[in-house]
Protein backbone atom coordinates (compact mmCIF):
# COMPACT_ATOMS: atom_id res chain seq x y z
CA UNK A 1 0.00 0.00 0.00
CA UNK A 2 1.24 3.44 -1.12
CA UNK A 3 1.16 5.97 1.83
CA UNK A 4 0.65 9.78 0.74
CA UNK A 5 1.32 12.07 3.27
CA UNK A 6 -1.81 14.36 3.50
CA UNK A 7 -1.44 18.10 4.84
CA UNK A 8 -2.81 18.89 7.88
CA UNK A 9 -3.47 22.32 8.94
CA UNK A 10 -4.52 25.52 6.87
CA UNK A 11 -3.56 29.46 6.67
CA UNK A 12 -4.39 32.12 4.94
CA UNK A 13 -1.44 34.92 4.33
CA UNK A 14 -2.06 38.90 2.84
CA UNK A 15 0.19 41.78 2.46
CA UNK A 16 -1.30 45.27 4.54
CA UNK A 17 1.39 48.03 4.26
CA UNK A 18 4.66 46.83 5.21
CA UNK A 19 3.01 43.79 7.57
CA UNK A 20 2.71 40.36 6.74
CA UNK A 21 -0.61 39.10 8.13
CA UNK A 22 -1.17 35.44 8.43
CA UNK A 23 -4.05 33.07 9.86
CA UNK A 24 -3.59 29.64 11.15
CA UNK A 25 -6.03 27.11 11.61
CA UNK A 26 -5.40 23.47 12.64
CA UNK A 27 -2.81 20.96 14.00
CA UNK A 28 -0.21 21.16 11.62
CA UNK A 29 1.83 18.44 10.21
CA UNK A 30 5.46 18.90 8.42
CA UNK A 31 3.35 19.07 4.88
CA UNK A 32 1.42 21.70 6.81
CA UNK A 33 4.37 23.12 7.88
CA UNK A 34 6.44 23.66 4.36
CA UNK A 35 3.77 24.76 2.26
CA UNK A 36 3.40 28.24 4.91
CA UNK A 37 6.96 27.96 4.52
CA UNK A 38 6.46 28.00 0.96
CA UNK A 39 3.67 30.72 0.45
CA UNK A 40 5.03 32.72 3.09
CA UNK A 41 8.63 33.23 1.55
CA UNK A 42 6.35 34.19 -1.65
CA UNK A 43 4.23 36.55 0.13
CA UNK A 44 7.22 38.44 1.69
CA UNK A 45 9.13 38.45 -1.10
CA UNK A 46 8.09 42.40 -2.52
CA UNK A 47 8.96 43.31 1.33
CA UNK A 48 12.68 41.73 1.69
CA UNK A 49 14.56 44.99 0.42
CA UNK A 50 12.48 47.00 3.52
CA UNK A 51 12.25 46.42 7.16
CA UNK A 52 8.72 44.52 7.28
CA UNK A 53 6.48 43.06 10.42
CA UNK A 54 4.43 40.07 10.97
CA UNK A 55 1.16 39.97 12.36
CA UNK A 56 -0.06 36.10 13.17
CA UNK A 57 -3.38 34.82 14.54
CA UNK A 58 -2.65 31.51 16.37
CA UNK A 59 -6.23 31.04 17.98
CA UNK A 60 -7.86 28.93 15.62
CA UNK A 61 -4.01 26.86 15.87
CA UNK A 62 -3.85 23.59 17.04
CA UNK A 63 0.05 23.38 17.74
CA UNK A 64 2.30 20.94 15.52
CA UNK A 65 4.13 17.98 15.54
CA UNK A 66 7.85 18.08 16.24
CA UNK A 67 8.47 17.90 12.98
CA UNK A 68 7.40 20.98 11.93
CA UNK A 69 10.53 22.81 14.44
CA UNK A 70 12.93 22.97 11.88
CA UNK A 71 10.49 24.25 9.27
CA UNK A 72 9.54 26.72 10.93
CA UNK A 73 13.25 27.33 12.47
CA UNK A 74 14.42 27.78 9.22
CA UNK A 75 11.67 30.09 7.64
CA UNK A 76 12.06 32.43 10.88
CA UNK A 77 16.29 32.72 10.06
CA UNK A 78 14.66 33.57 6.57
CA UNK A 79 12.34 36.13 7.55
CA UNK A 80 15.25 37.84 9.77
CA UNK A 81 17.63 37.55 7.20
CA UNK A 82 15.40 39.07 4.89
CA UNK A 83 14.04 42.73 6.67
CA UNK A 84 11.50 41.17 9.23
CA UNK A 85 11.85 43.35 12.64
CA UNK A 86 8.49 42.89 14.69
CA UNK A 87 6.54 39.99 14.91
CA UNK A 88 2.66 39.97 17.02
CA UNK A 89 1.14 36.93 17.69
CA UNK A 90 -2.58 37.04 18.67
CA UNK A 91 -4.18 33.83 20.63
CA UNK A 92 -5.81 33.57 24.06
CA UNK A 93 -3.54 32.11 26.85
CA UNK A 94 -2.40 28.62 26.24
CA UNK A 95 0.85 27.09 27.99
CA UNK A 96 1.00 24.79 25.37
CA UNK A 97 1.10 26.90 22.62
CA UNK A 98 3.58 29.74 24.00
CA UNK A 99 6.06 26.70 24.89
CA UNK A 100 5.94 25.11 22.04
CA UNK A 101 6.25 28.94 20.05
CA UNK A 102 8.77 29.94 21.91
CA UNK A 103 10.79 26.55 21.32
CA UNK A 104 10.48 27.82 17.21
CA UNK A 105 10.74 31.14 17.32
CA UNK A 106 13.23 33.59 19.24
CA UNK A 107 12.43 36.54 21.33
CA UNK A 108 14.95 38.51 20.41
CA UNK A 109 17.47 38.54 17.89
CA UNK A 110 19.40 41.59 16.44
CA UNK A 111 17.34 44.17 15.40
CA UNK A 112 13.77 41.72 15.35
CA UNK A 113 11.68 41.30 18.54
CA UNK A 114 8.66 38.92 18.91
CA UNK A 115 5.57 39.55 21.26
CA UNK A 116 2.36 37.76 22.14
CA UNK A 117 -0.72 39.14 22.66
CA UNK A 118 -3.96 38.04 24.08
CA UNK A 119 -6.04 40.98 21.97
CA UNK A 120 -5.53 42.09 18.13
CA UNK A 121 -5.74 45.69 19.59
CA UNK A 122 -2.87 45.64 21.41
CA UNK A 123 -0.94 43.65 18.93
CA UNK A 124 -1.55 45.96 16.11
CA UNK A 125 -1.23 49.14 18.96
CA UNK A 126 2.58 47.54 19.69
CA UNK A 127 3.58 47.32 15.72
CA UNK A 128 2.11 50.80 15.03
CA UNK A 129 4.30 52.18 17.90
CA UNK A 130 7.27 50.36 15.76
CA UNK A 131 6.47 52.20 12.65
CA UNK A 132 4.28 49.16 10.99
CA UNK A 133 0.58 49.94 10.33
CA UNK A 134 -1.62 47.30 9.70
CA UNK A 135 -5.05 49.24 8.87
Amino acid sequence: MQQTNIRHGDFDLKVVNHVLVARLRGSWNEEAALAYENAFMTAAKPLTDIEWAHLVYLDDWDLGVPEIVPVVERLVGWCIDNGLRRSAQVYSPSMLKRYQLDSMVVEEFGDFQRRAFEQEGAAKNWLLSEGFSVD
